[in-house]
């Protein structure tokens, strides 16, 4: 018997897929639940809700009890970027100023002694920024390597009013290096290098190495209000600027943030991809996000697993294409892609 779900419901479960809390989830659940028809060709459906509904609270009531730090940091949002830097960079200026977070600020160094993740918005998206303690060759947290090498991009602060900021740079990323992480480059990046090399007959000088990292970088030049800070962002620029994103900013003053927001964005290398129900307007304030170069295949599983096997076509909007292009399961969706399933 066919279970005929209402667009209603059909709205409650994209809710669902979309939601980031155990407490969103919970009440999505509990949405669907009451607008699911009830009869027998949904039995096995409602069982299924109930007993995810069971699942969630007992996690909810878990997560109540837990108390005390812990070094894992729970995902949310579209991505999980990690603040780097030195003492006294602006970590946690930053984070304060980003997100709904509350971290300790102070003008001595190694204020910040544990992980705090807080959201920053980006359109119609979150991004979960974590601020960390230091990372320095005087002294790092033993567990700090690990929430970084679990994140998807790093922002690496670097002090433009210190002695030498390049020099700064280069102590981070060495002391990084040694936790086995590698800045800016991604496993995919470095194999093409090295095949374009070998196709060459070039000596190969950069490899993947065994249980390394290799984390997408963006170079945030901070206290850019200070004065005489000019001449050591053009030194940045010239000497990384064609390795790494720059965005120059000032935590105290606010400035730059904007851009910050984009290119922070822009590293997770991410796109945000809309759902529409047939015959009704798509819900522009709740993406989807998949990775770049994602097909309407891939977003379609996303949606409802049922889509991999019943999905007919699609009509998109965006991506420069005529309004309702009909597109196939192979077709690669754009940023902010307006797409219409049909099974």
């Amino acid at each position: 018997m066919p279970a005929n779900l209402p667009p209603d419901y059909l709205e409650a479960e994209e809710k669902y897929r979309q939601a980031k809390t155990v407490p969103e989830r919970l009440a999505c659940l509990r949405e669907m639940f009451a607008l699911i028809p009830k009869h027998k060709g949904t039995e096995k459906l409602q069982a299924n809700i109930k007993g995810t509904i069971a699942k969630l609270k007992k996690e909810s009531q878990r997560q109540k009890k837990k108390k005390g730090f812990s070094y894992k940091v729970e995902r949310e949002g579209a991505g999980q970027v990690v603040l780097v830097g030195p003492p006294n960079a602006g970590k946690s200026q930053l984070m304060n100023i980003l997100t709904n977070a509350d971290p300790e600020v102070a003008s001595y160094p190694f204020t910040t002694h544990k992980s705090l993740p807080g959201m920053m918005d980006f359109e119609e998206i979150q991004i979960q920024l974590v601020d960390i303690p230091p990372v320095s060759p005087v002294y790092m947290e033993s567990w700090v390597p690990g929430i970084i090498r679990a994140a998807d991009a790093l922002l690496l602060l670097v002090d433009l009013t210190s002695k030498d900021p390049p020099a700064q740079f280069e102590e981070t990323r060495e002391v990084l290096e040694k936790s086995k992480i590698i800045l800016s480059q991604s496993e995919g990046e470095v194999n093409a290098r090295r095949s374009l090399k070998q196709t060459q007959g070039v000596e190969q000088s950069s490899e993947v190495k065994t249980g390394f990292v290799y984390l997408e970088t963006l170079l945030v030049a901070n206290k850019n209000d200070q004065p005489g800070t000019e001449d050591a962002e053009q030194r940045l620029k010239d000497l990384l600027g064609l390795r790494f994103p720059l965005v120059s900013i000032s935590a105290k003053e606010g400035k730059g943030l904007e851009e910050l927001k984009r290119k922070t964005f822009e590293a997770l290398k991410i796109i945000r991809v809309f759902s529409k129900i047939p015959g009704k307007p798509a819900d522009l304030s709740r993406p989807y996000t998949l990775k770049r170069e994602s097909t309407l295949l891939e977003f379609a599983k996303i949606v409802h697993k049922d889509f991999g096997e019943s999905l007919k076509f699609a009509r998109v909007w965006g991506s420069g294409k005529f309004e309702g292009q009909v597109v196939n399961k192979d077709y690669l969706l754009m940023d902010k892609d307006v797409v219409e399933l049909h099974r």
